[in-house]
Order: C-alpha cells, then sequence, then structure tokens
C-alpha cells in the first residue's frame, strides 16, 4: 500500500486547494477553542506524545517507501530540508515542551512549512502515500507551533528571532558542504526546485540565497508582531 503508484502532483488541484482549506479550517478552529482546553495536565502531556510518536512513524513509513521503491540516498534523503529539521524540532517540542526548541518551531517551522503547502515541492498525487506524509507532517509542524502560542501561552519573541537566524546560519555551511559531498540541494543551496516556487522571485543562484536571507528575516519580524504578546497599559 505504501508503495502505490499514485498520478502525479499537480499544483493547486482539487487535492491540493482541499488541503490547504482543511489547514485554515484547522487553524481557525485551534484559535476559536483555545480558551476552552479543559484537559488534565496528564492528559494534556499524553495527547502532545501521541501526535509526537504519529508524527516520527509518518515519517519512519515514509523512509521505509523510499528504500522500497529504490529512492532512499544520500543525496536526497537525509532530514536536512527545512521542513524535515523543523519537523525532527516539531516532535521534540511536543515531547519537552522545551521554550528554545519552540522558537525555532514557531519561526522557521511555521514560516517553512506554509511556504511548503502552498508550493509544494512534490512529485505524488492524492492518493499515494506520500501526498499524505508531506501534508500531515507539514500541517503538524504549523498547528504544533500556534498550539504552543493559543493553547499553552508560549509567545514569540524577538530574541528568538536571532537565535532561530543563528542556529539556520550556522546550519547552512554544514549542509552546503553535505551537499557537495553526497551531490545533493537541501534547503535548495545549489538549485531552485524545478516545479516553481517562492525562490524564483528572488533571484538567480547564487543570489537568491541572500535575498532569502532578507526574505526569512522580515517573514520572522512579521510573525513575532502578530503573535507577541501584547503589553496593556495600567490605564486600560
Amino acid at each position: 500500500m505504501i508503495g502505490k503508484e499514485s498520478s502525479a502532483f499537480e499544483m493547486f488541484s482539487s487535492a491540493h486547494l482541499a488541503v490547504i482549506i482543511a489547514l485554515f479550517f484547522v487553524i481557525i478552529l485551534l484559535f476559536l477553542s483555545r480558551k476552552k482546553w479543559s484537559f488534565k495536565p496528564q492528559n494534556i502531556r499524553r495527547t502532545e506524545r501521541l501526535f509526537a510518536c504519529s508524527l516520527l512513524v509518518m515519517d519512519i513509513f515514509y523512509h521505509i517507501w523510499l528504500f522500497q521503491a529504490g529512492r532512499w540516498s544520500f543525496s536526497n534523503s537525509l532530514p536536512l530540508e527545512l521542513c524535515s529539521i523543523s519537523l525532527v524540532m516539531t516532535i521534540i517540542l511536543l515531547w519537552t515542551s522545551n521554550k528554545h526548541v519552540y522558537d525555532f518551531v514557531f519561526y522557521a517551522g511555521i514560516g517553512g512549512a506554509i511556504q511548503a503547502v502552498a508550493t509544494p515541492v512534490l512529485d505524488m498525487g492524492f492518493p499515494h502515500f506520500r501526498f499524505f506524509h508531506f501534508f500531515y507532517t507539514h500541517i503538524g509542524i504549523v498547528i504544533t507551533a500556534l498550539y504552543f502560542t493559543w493553547v499553552k501561552g508560549y509567545r514569540p519573541t524577538f530574541k528568538g528571532i536571532i537565535k532561530t537566524m543563528v542556529a539556520l546560519n550556522v546550519l547552512l555551511p554544514i549542509v552546503f558542504a553535505i551537499n557537495i559531498f553526497f551531490q545533493g540541494n537541501y534547503m535548495f543551496l545549489r538549485t531552485k526546485p524545478t516545479n516553481g516556487s517562492l525562490l524564483d522571485f528572488l533571484g538567480p543562484y547564487p543570489w537568491y540565497i541572500l535575498s532569502l536571507e532578507g526574505v526569512t528575516f522580515f517573514i520572522f519580524v512579521v510573525l513575532w508582531l502578530v503573535f507577541r504578546k501584547k503589553v496593556v497599559s495600567a490605564n486600560t
């Protein structure tokens, strides 16, 4: 079943649009119910860890499928894409509730996963397993970040932006070196996606990498301004 082939993925097809609508529906539902979560702490912790396990199992099945299909390779299957790293951090966040991990998941996770859902780099369409894996894990990243923000009361900080930018720039030369060694294109550091993405608007190689730094910082600042904790005046 995992290896069953299907039609090629088509961007903005009915299946893709249905996923985007579902994501917005879940986000709205989570926001509206943010103050109504009244489960016992131990039940909340159990639910968070069950969701973390579901993300992990889904990703393990993905790698099993890659092996079965003869697709797994060091050049394109290591967890070195931004969303792959964000997925690992999301699982850790759900398991530990660590504030430092939350910063990365909130900024890099939301920023990367939303773009991935909107313009997926995906070759398998509905109802292939890869289709469900891709969108389940990416939506899971976004929902986890918003859940910790709206339900658990975590708040992004400007310091978190700096920490996340530093972490990403520490990762970049490491990933670039691995790309050279294995002839890969992790984080699209060697070339843009062939089926189109937001990177197409950021200039030619290698300048789009520098442009992406500025765009990334801008997106992080916007996220911080929208979701930061509002300071309420004592006179109000």
